[in-house]
This record gives C-alpha cells, structure tokens and sequence, in this order.
C-alpha cells in the first residue's frame, strides 16, 4: 500500500501561528489580550525565521542530489513561505489598525500617531527625549564608503535619509540607530494635561527628534528595519541523519548568525533599499516588505492602566485537595498516586515535596531532569540544599533547550558548586523528560518515590501552560525509571522497559504495537478508537500508521495544538480522522495517548510529541496511568476538549482553520477551571 500525502511542516507551522491571530482577532478576547496574541504571533514568526526559514536558506547552498528526499525544493517552499507570511501580515495590520486601535480609543487608551499630535504634546516629547533618552543614543551615518555596522539580532532600526548641509553635491547619506529599548519603554505615555491615557511608539519619539540625532544633515522621511540572524546550532532539531551534516559543511564556510530576514517598511525608498541590500551584503531573497512597526512581540510589555476588565479574569491556581490537607507529601504519595493539573491547581506541591525530602533524614537520594528551569527556580534552589543537608543530588541538566541555554548553564554553575551531581547533554540525543525520582529509607526496604510530568520544572511555564504531572509510588514505574537515571548516568547500555515507553529505545515501537492492535481490531469488526491530544504530529511513519487505521475503520480523534501533518478527512485514506486544535487564555501542552484496546483503554501521559526528532533523538518517557479515577478524570478532560465550541478548531484539509462552533457553548479550558475548583 503506498504512503499517503502529508502536509508540509513549515506551511502547516505557518497554519498554527494563523491560529494565534485568530485570537487576536476574535471580539470575545478581552482587548489588551487581542494584543498580546499579536506579540505571540510576532515573537513566533521570530523564531520560525531564525531557524526554520534560515536552515532551509543554508538548504539552498547544497547540491540538487543531496536535496532529492525532501518533498519540495527549498527555493519553492520558501517562496510559498513568503507568500503565506505576507497575506497574514496583512491580516496582521488591518487587526491592528482597524480593530484594536479604534477599541483602545474608545476605551480612553489613544496610540497616537506624531501627525495627531498637539504642539504642547510635541514640546513635551522633545523634552522627554532629550532628558531620558539623547545621552544613550549611538546613531551612525552610512555613506558609499562607511563599513556597515553589526546589526543586532531583533533588535529594531530607524534608517532616515539625510543630506550633508556642508558640501554641495548633496550625496545621500543613511542615519541608523538602534531603538533604545533597554531605556525606555516602547510606549511612551504622554503626561500631558488631556482625558485617558495618550501613547505614542518609542519609533515615532526618536523621529520627533532627528535634528537631534544628526547635526549638520537635513533629513528625509525615517523608515523601520529589523533583522532577523540564523540559529544554525538547532539543525539536529530541524533536520536528520546525513543532512544535518551536509547542511553544518555549508554553514562552515559562513559567518556564524548570518541574516535569514531583513523586514523593512515597505514604503521605503527602491534607493534606500537597495542601498542597505548591498551595504549589509543581504541576498535579494532576504528582503522582506514589512510595515511602518516592527516587533510586535513588545505588545507583552503594552500598559494595562490597571483595566482588569480588558485583560482575562485571574485564576489562580486551585488547591489540590488532598495534597493541600496532607502534612507529609511521601505520606500522600504513599497511600495512593495523585495526579496535578496546572495551571488548574498549584505546582508548588514538588516544590513542597522537594523541601519536605530536604529535611527528611530518611532521604538519601535524589535523581532530576531539567529541561527549562527559568531564570528563578525553586526546584533548583531546594536541590542545592538537599545537596547542601547531604543528600546524593544527581541533576541531568540539558544545555541545548532552544533558547534557554543560559539559565540552565548559569543553576547547573551554582548546583555544582553546592556539591549537586550535574550531569550535561549527551551526544546526538536531547533529554526530554520531565521526570523527578526520589529515594527513601523505610523500615522495610529503600522505596522510590516518583514524579513523571508532560512539562518542565519552571514554575512561570506552570502558571501559563496546560500540563500533567503523576506523583506515584507504583513499584513497576518507579524501578523502570531509576533505570532511565541509571542510562543518563552511565551513558550505556540497552534498559530493558514494560511499563514505561521511553524514546530511543521503546517509545516509538510500542505506540505502532498500539496503533496495529485498533487496527486488528477494526477488521475483527470490534470496536477500535484512539483518542490522542498532542503539540505537533509530524512523524510520518506514525501519520502512515494512522492512515492504515483509518482505513481499517479506527475512529480516530486528534487534538493537535500546532505543527500536523497528517491530511485528514481524505476519501479512502483519513475519512475517519478528526483534528482539532485548541487556543486560549492557556498554552495547551499536555501529551496524552488513549487506545481502545478492548475496552481496557490503556492511557499514557508523556514528554513527547508525535515527532521524529521526540520519537528517535530525545530521551523522553511515556507513562501509564494505572489509578482508575485518575484515569477516567483525565478521560474525561479529553472528552471536554472535544466537546470545546468555543476556541477549537477544525485542522480541515484546506489548512483554513474553521472554528468547531455550535451550540452550547463550551469553552474547555474555562469549564477545566471550574471543575477542579470543586
């Protein structure tokens, strides 16, 4: 049977982060909200540059022979790239212009742009500039023979047309200077004696203020640049195999952080733009038409004026009401597994728990991973003084967490100083897992504690993201996960897993197993069903799976919050294939994988995604979960996700985004809240 279509990775990743505008665009998202979905969609696009956008540039530089496996060349795939991007940077500015601006203004919130200004309100600028501002200015000028300065990753521009006032041949010249963000904020109130709140752009301050900045010019009209550098050390996660290294021999022969994207105001000057093309030695590919504003992801940072009612209603983490009331977590745990939902109800129970074992004399060990640890950490700080209060403390610490390589650099520093044993990333694998083991002296026998979570030990994620985290005693998983510590320390051997799935060894045969058993099942005539919830579905041995399911006569529901690549609804290969995606107010970053199998349904929670790279080239683990109430609550949570009206949507074969709608409204993540307040 041949393999069935898929979709591209980038184009459907472009599809997700159409999904994030369409938050900023929905009229029931509290405004100042709407705003910060579009800071989460330009932030996005940021990152989608640097790496995705930028290994397919270095793709270009390889021989056609090396590209033959790929499913489209990387000069087509980049020109429909492009064209996806413009048409949503167009939705981009007409929310922005024609929707948010005018609801901010009608709620005594005026963005101002320099044109609307007051002569008063004028005078006040230039003033305010000169007395925060002028002395950390560093503007250059660029002519025919000024090298071109460094320009940083991200950072914003203004280039301005000038003219020197002291010759006669009026060459051009080219003002640029870095917006000063790192002094001012970029929405400068205006304190000036009108009603509301008056704002305008840091970007239209500093035009305010050109004479200032270049003495002895005339200028001309000032225009936004942002260029966007290569993160060319995360091939191993966007590529495989030989490629990576085809793709790292190009690279060689370039400067490190070369440019992927300059974004430009696209009424800019044929002259200036051609200019900068040329000076900052910019291929004609890099050039990217753009708008007067460049990042948008500053919006996190948009004054509130304390409206609450234009922001989301707070919710604060619930108590977990059997941790809460207990006074020895290891008790708790002991009686019974527990299951924590955040950011429904509070992580700071394994902070708890990690303190509660530092002062615990019959505590001898601990083994953690830590994946984003953020630049404040509780756990880390209790594992310091486990260390410190002479417990063995083994930290499996991974350096190459995609843009978070510094905080965890700079605790695995302090962690070792405290006598913590760390242990860094290992050759050509990431570690994944979110998982926390704990040994303990009892009058039996040494007992192994366990945490296994689908997210990181990060207590900001866990206010902001949707995770899963089962705190058990469960002899089976607490043994089998000592060995995966034991693998990460001894860096060899083949461990041997029943219970637990763990990526490289057995994650990826027995999620086919399960998926061959529906399909066994289908054509027995019994019933065969897998309920799966996911961030991305990218791997395309487990989408052909899915496909044969599917054809067989498995009823297959997916709930994909971003990449995915598997085409669903296609006659006679995915008729029964349903995938959804959720956005809100929370991030929704929970694994979970329900096979029918007889109606046993086995259940498992995991650290990974249905992606190559998590299936083969990560340590990750998948965990069962064996409490029966803990199981169907998390059933039912599923369930609700399906039953969401309210922000899912269809993943439809055209990549449209429709919403799922209908009546009554459910909106699952306000529905999860409420539940487990009781």
């Amino acid at each position: 049977m041949a393999d069935g279509p898929l979709f591209n990775r980038d184009l459907s990743w472009l599809s997700f982060n159409a999904r994030v505008l369409q938050e900023a665009a929905d009229p029931n998202v509290p405004l100042l909200e709407r705003l910060k979905f579009l800071a989460i969609y330009s932030s996005n696009l940021d990152e989608f540059f640097r790496v995705r956008v930028a290994s397919l540039r270095s793709l270009l530089r390889l021989k056609k022979k090396s590209l033959a496996a790929l499913d489209v060349h990387p000069g087509q795939l980049l020109i429909q790239i492009k064209r996806m991007v413009q048409t949503q940077q167009r939705a981009f500015g007409r929310i922005y212009r024609e929707e948010l601006l005018p609801a901010l203004a009608s709620e005594g919130i005026h963005v101002l742009s320099p044109e609307a200004l007051s002569p008063e309100q004028v005078g006040y600028l230039r003033q305010w500039y000169a007395e925060h501002l002028h002395d950390a200015m560093k503007p250059v000028v660029l002519g025919e023979a000024e090298a071109a300065p460094f320009i940083e990753n991200q950072a914003q521009y203004l280039v301005t047309l000038l003219w020197p006032t002291d010759v006669l041949d009026w060459q051009t010249h080219y003002g640029l200077v870095a917006l000063p963000t790192a002094h001012a904020p970029r929405f400068v109130e205006i304190d000036y004696d009108v009603p509301g709140h008056q704002l305008l752009m840091l970007d239209d301050v500093l035009r305010l203020n050109i004479d200032r900045l270049y003495p002895g010019f005339e200028h001309g009209d000032t225009y936004a640049i942002k260029l966007s550098r290569d993160a060319d050390l995360y091939l191993e996660d966007e590529f495989e195999g030989d490629l990576v290294e085809k793709i790292r021999k190009a690279l060689d022969k370039r400067e490190t952080g070369v440019p992927t994207r300059l974004l430009y105001d696209a009424l800019t000057p044929y002259s200036a733009v051609s200019f900068l093309q040329e000076h900052l030695r910019l291929a004609k590919e890099d050039m990217v038409a753009g708008g007067r504003y460049h990042n948008f992801r500053d919006f996190f940072g948009f004054p509130s004026f304390d409206q609450r009612h234009l922001q989301f209603a707070p919710k604060p983490p619930h108590p977990h009401s059997e941790l809460e009331a207990t006074e020895s977590l290891f008790d708790a745990i002991a009686e019974r597994d527990h299951l924590i939902h955040v950011p429904y109800q509070k992580f700071d129970y394994v902070v708890q728990w990690l303190n509660e074992a530092v002062a615990d004399a019959d505590v001898s060990a601990i083994w953690i991973s830590l994946y984003r640890v953020g630049d404040e950490s509780a756990v880390c700080e209790a594992l310091i003084a486990a260390a410190e209060a002479s417990k063995r403390v083994t930290v499996f610490v991974e350096v190459k967490a995609r843009f978070d390589e510094e905080p965890n650099l700079t605790w695995a520093d302090r962690m070792e100083a405290a006598g913590v044993r760390v242990l860094y990333s290992m050759p050509d694998l990431k570690v994944h897992a979110k998982i926390l083991l704990i040994e303990r002296q009892e009058p039996e026998a040494p007992r192994y504690y366990a945490y296994f979570g689908t997210g990181n030990f990060n207590a900001k994620t866990a206010r902001l993201y949707t995770d899963m985290g089962l705190l058990t005693v469960e002899a089976h998983l607490t043994t089998e996960l000592r060995a995966v510590f034991r693998f990460l320390e001894e860096r060899a051997g083949d461990p041997h897993f029943v219970h637990l799935l763990v990526a490289p060894f057995t994650l990826r045969d027995r999620f086919h197993a399960a998926i061959n058993h529906e399909i066994a099942e289908a054509k027995a005539g019994r019933p065969a069903e897998i309920l799966a919830k996911m961030n991305a579905l990218e791997d395309p041995q487990i989408i052909q799976h899915l496909y044969r399911a599917s054809q067989a006569g498995v009823r297959i529901r997916l709930i994909v919050r971003g990449i995915c690549r598997l085409i669903p609804g296609v006659e006679g290969l995915s008729e029964t294939i349903e995938v959804r995606s959720i956005l809100g107010q929370f991030l929704e970053h929970t694994r979970a994988f329900l096979f029918h199998q007889g109606g046993e349904q086995p259940l498992y929670l995991a650290s990974a995604d249905w992606m190559t790279r998590n299936l083969d080239r990560r340590i990750e683990v998948a965990f069962p979960v064996y409490d029966a109430a803990l199981r169907q609550r998390i059933i039912d949570h599923l369930e609700l996700q399906w039953a969401d009206t309210a922000k899912a949507r269809h993943l439809d074969a055209e990549q449209t985004n429709p919403y799922v709608g209908g009546a009554p409204r459910v909106e699952a993540q306000e529905e999860a809240y409420t539940r487990l307040a009781q």
